[in-house]
């Protein structure tokens, strides 16, 4: 029986996911442990935590909506990645055990901050190029464009297999290929990470019902509702140099988090 202390950290820890997930993304980091921590099975903690946490990805998207004018039409191929993706990784978890990913996932993660550090500096390098070339920097080609869809069904295998950290990744990817701010990347992170947990929410859904604890899932989708609209309102006041600061402290915790596991 878990007490009324457990059910308000729970809701707490849902709180903190959704905010941390809007603004840089490795919330189930947060309410994952905590559920593990009173006392969930892993599995239960995994699912239940998942379908709690499409609430604060719905909050986080909407929050940043206004930074998502002007993406649409890049995202509508992007999105058919992420859910095929989420599809594919989806499949991969039913199929493999745990800890088969988890040994490539501090590799990505550590990819995607060098991604997020250096996208200044490989955003000038191409604007450069594309001057002296004479083409128009912001222009997104269709060899731009595939290489990213290539890369968001990537992140979206991932997401689906492992969901912790996946905005992260889709940061790093987005911010060196794409002419875009990291307030408008951060949007398209939000709606692309929802569409991938959308797709494992619904699996676990499908294939466990009876495995998720609806209680602890509901607590956290009422955190994490609150958490997304809040890491909306943090998010996009803070600087570009600020923001690729928070994403890298915390990316650096989460690959702690995950090699510690």
């Amino acid at each position: 029986m878990v007490s009324l202390l457990e059910l308000v950290l729970i809701l707490l820890a849902g709180v903190w996911a959704g905010l941390i997930n809007t603004i840089v993304g490795s919330g189930t980091l947060v309410t994952f442990p905590t559920m593990v921590a009173f006392g969930f099975q892993p599995v239960v903690a995994t699912m239940s935590n998942a379908v709690g946490l499409v609430a604060g990805g719905v909050s986080g998207t909407w929050g940043y909506r206004r930074e998502l004018q002007g993406q649409w039409a890049r995202l509508a191929w992007q999105m058919p990645g992420s859910l095929l993706g989420a599809v594919v990784g989806a499949w991969l978890l039913l199929h493999l055990p745990a800890d088969t990913f988890k040994k490539v996932v501090p590799v990505l993660l550590v990819l995607a901050l060098v991604l997020v550090v250096t996208q200044p500096r490989i955003q000038r390098w191409v604007r450069r190029r594309a001057e002296q070339q004479g083409r128009d920097h912001q222009e997104v080609g269709r060899g731009r464009l595939a290489v990213l869809v290539l890369c968001t069904f990537v992140a979206g295998v991932y997401g689906g297999y492992f969901a912790a950290a996946q905005g992260i990744l889709l940061v790093g990817i987005m911010g060196v290929l794409l002419p875009e701010s990291m307030q408008r990347i951060n949007a398209a992170k939000n709606l692309l990470s929802l569409v991938v947990n959308v797709v494992a929410a619904t699996a676990y859904t499908v294939v466990g019902f009876h495995r998720i604890n609806w209680a602890a899932a509901g607590l956290i989708a009422a955190g994490s509702l609150v958490g997304g609209f809040l890491g909306a309102s943090v998010g996009r006041r803070l600087s570009p140099t600020v923001l690729r600061a928070v994403i890298v402290v915390l990316g650096v915790v989460a690959i702690w988090r995950l090699l510690a596991s």
